[in-house]
């Protein structure tokens, strides 16, 4: 499928990438973060560590995974360098605050929002007047460490 200019936007500290209901986005959104985290890393002159870039694609196909499934309408993914750390941004149409679930080794599905929590520094869920906002930061391990 050919993208259109608009479909995502990439700066050395900044990407987007708006979503619909096609499924292909999550491997597209999979792939931004790994373009724009080597871009970062150019404009930074800091190897970013490969774990930290699949850590960092693991939360988003898990974010993504939940807007496509739960959302009834679009949404936008957004990465941000601040200082050490790449903050994550899934809005979508949905209002409803993921609710967290104990864990449970024998439940099938709805861990989602468990990975994102034990990979990420911290994560915040949030409504806004179009549905909700859930950011995730991940601290920018460098290559090496």
């Amino acid at each position: 499928m050919a993208e259109s200019p608009d479909d995502h936007a990439v700066s050395p500290l900044e990407a987007a990438l708006a979503l619909n209901g096609d499924g292909s986005r999550i491997a597209q959104a999979r792939h931004l973060v790994a373009v724009f985290l080597g871009r970062a890393e150019d404009h930074c002159g800091i190897p970013i560590a490969a774990a930290t870039v699949e850590i960092a694609q693991l939360i988003v196909s898990e974010l993504v995974t939940n807007a496509r499934k739960y959302a009834p309408g679009p949404a936008l993914l957004q990465l941000r360098i601040r200082g050490p750390m790449l903050r994550i941004e899934l809005t979508d149409s949905n209002p409803a605050i993921p609710t967290p679930h104990a864990p449970d080794a024998e439940r099938i599905g709805w861990h989602g929002m468990e990975i994102v929590a034990a990979l990420a520094h911290t994560v915040t869920m949030e409504r806004t007047p179009a549905g909700k906002r859930i950011t995730a930061h991940l601290e920018l391990s460098p290559a090496g460490t």
